[in-house]
């Protein structure tokens, strides 16, 4: 997975609320298990008519923001089903940042899975951020995860709370498997026991797996 430290990008405002992982990526392009090539149908509902022209007063088909690094949603984004080629989408499209009011639970998992940063926003700095983006000339945002700030226009910030842990895993580009891989020798040990029928003593996987 890749790391994850600062962004400097274009943020989009999308200034809706229960956007769904279906309005995200639609059905009918869920039967690739290839993350390559979905960023064209990211939205492909509200970005495209349906005889497949450009829908233009879409954002994402608007300079500067067709080249959008981070994505400013509303309440409960990523609701819905819990198909992980909806942040796949969001990826290979270039979307590598979404700053919401609020996000289902799933998809804010999904995020940190691959490599995006999801930011929950206190209402008033989102409401504030999300009108300065809409204005090309204070579109260009930076976010630093080490410090958990959003810088935008010079010197305005907003700063944002994490998990410990998430954020961790986000700036050493560690996903579930590398968080596996790091306890090895733990599972090793565990694995060489459990076989010899020997019992485990429980201090010997404190620090381990659940950890």
């Amino acid at each position: 997975m890749r790391k994850f430290t600062e962004l400097e990008a274009f943020a989009a405002p999308l200034p809706l609320d229960n956007i769904d992982t279906d309005k995200i990526l639609p059905g009918e392009f869920l039967k690739t298990v290839s993350r390559a090539g979905l960023g064209g149908a990211l939205f492909a509902r509200m970005r495209y008519h349906d005889g497949g022209a450009e829908n233009p007063a879409f954002i994402l088909n608007q300079e500067p923001w067709r080249s959008a690094g981070i994505l400013i949603a509303g309440h409960n984004f990523g609701c819905g089903s819990s198909r992980e080629h909806a942040p796949w989408a969001l990826i290979d499209f270039g979307i590598s940042a979404i700053i919401a009011k609020s996000f289902a639970d799933i998809f804010y998992n999904n995020c940190f899975k691959n490599g995006i940063l999801p930011i929950v926003l206190d209402p008033e700095d989102h409401d504030l951020l999300l009108r300065l983006v809409g204005n090309s000339a204070t579109a260009l945002v930076k976010i630093d995860l080490v410090s958990q700030q959003i810088a935008i226009a010079g010197a305005l910030t907003f700063a944002f709370d994490i998990e410990a842990g998430r954020k961790a895993a986000l700036i050493e580009g560690r996903d579930e498997i590398g968080e596996t891989l790091r306890h090895w020798e733990q599972i090793e040990a565990w694995r060489r026991t459990s076989a010899s029928g020997v019992p485990i003593p429980a201090i010997a996987l404190s620090g381990g797996l659940a950890r």
